[in-house]
């Protein structure tokens, strides 16, 4: 019986699958670090390969959230995937909590694994996740009164959806965040733990992690670019008009010196603008190449380049995304029903084994 189970589960092609969280329009960081790899495979994966992106709802309610926000992000964040090129005909599109089977599947994956086996750590509010979700400092500490009456177990336990996420759907590969790759090692460990215990019914996904650096924010160099940040400054939406663009990176905290080099340590602000340069660069040159082009450009004229440099590459996304909000909204509801049919779908070919093997 083990046997028949095993050939069903392993599939026969790749199954790339990710999710990204609805908190609106998505920033320059988001996109460099998830959106550009998901629109860069559905061009380079084979016709056979099954590339499912997910907008993960059920993730953001981790903390208390606007249920009208909520529901105007989701549709931001969708907007915004087919904006930027994403096409529903060749990629399943849907909302996490329009897949039911996740729900079992995390209590399955729930029940394998002790407490201190998940990924996060021994303080629980210096998990990075935590920290940004619940807008606490570095040293925040679980037995402070204002951080204790915050948490709650989902918060604790994401990781274990996230996992039955990418279980569920059998995914062979996960594009992720170099954060986040402690995450997928749990999803492989609770297929691994299963397979021990009930037979070979789930797949280990691989982890596929961008080679670029991450986008820092251009208020604080130091810290990744995040919608958490009380700047509007500190980020590039991939809406922003040009003025925008260009208001925001002239604005940007750079530094002192004369000319322009590559030094994340000593020239935080200027490194990031050479970083956020590559990602549109023609030439495809890295950030220390474009340094040594531009060594002697004064630093205001070095951000003109930069700004017109990442308008053009998001030429076209903001009045694509008007438009999908603007019109006819039951397109937007008719490609995430479509999407979620193909997710639950798949979905259930997994829960139909898992099922069958722990004797539901």
């Amino acid at each position: 019986m083990q046997r028949a189970v095993a050939s069903k589960a392993l599939p026969r092609a790749r199954v790339v699958f990710s999710g990204i969280q609805p908190t609106g329009v998505p920033h320059l960081g988001n996109y460099v670090g998830a959106l550009r790899q998901w629109l860069r495979l559905q061009h380079q994966e084979k016709p056979d390969t099954k590339l499912i992106y997910s907008i993960v709802d059920l993730h953001a309610i981790t903390v208390p959230q606007n249920p009208e926000r909520l529901r105007r992000h989701k549709r931001e964040a969708l907007a915004a995937l087919l904006a930027i090129g994403i096409d529903p005909d060749r990629c399943t599109l849907f909302y996490q909590s329009s897949v039911g089977p996740g729900a079992l599947g995390a209590h399955v994956d729930s029940l394998l694994h002790g407490i201190r086996r998940l990924p996060i750590e021994d303080d629980a509010v210096e998990a990075p996740d935590a920290q940004q979700k619940l807008s606490l400092s570095p040293s925040s500490h679980i037995e402070d009164q204002p951080v204790s009456s915050r948490l709650k177990l989902g918060l604790f336990a994401y990781p274990v959806l996230q996992a039955a996420d990418v279980l569920v759907h059998r995914a062979t590969h996960v594009p992720v965040g170099h954060d986040q790759a402690q995450h997928l090692e749990f999803a492989r460990e609770c297929a691994t733990n299963f397979n021990h215990a009930y037979g070979p019914c789930l797949v280990q996904p691989e982890t596929m992690i961008p080679p670029v650096h991450r986008i820092m924010s251009l208020t604080d160099p130091t810290s990744k670019m995040s919608k958490s940040h009380k700047s509007e400054r500190s980020r590039i939406l991939i809406t922003d008009t040009p003025d925008e663009i260009r208001a925001k990176i002239s604005s940007a905290l750079t530094d002192s010196h004369a000319g322009i080099s590559y030094d994340m340590a000593t020239r935080p602000g200027i490194s990031n603008l050479l970083d956020i340069l590559s990602i549109f660069d023609a030439q495809q040159r890295t950030p220390a190449e474009l340094a040594n082009a531009y060594s002697q450009t004064h630093p205001r004229e070095f951000k003109g380049m930069v700004a017109d440099s990442v308008t053009q590459g998001l030429h076209g996304i903001r009045s694509r995304f008007l438009e999908l909000l603007d019109s006819d909204s039951t397109y937007l509801d008719y490609v995430e029903a479509q999407g979620a049919r193909k997710a639950r779908e798949n979905a259930e070919e997994t829960m139909e084994l898992v099922r069958s093997a722990v004797g539901l």
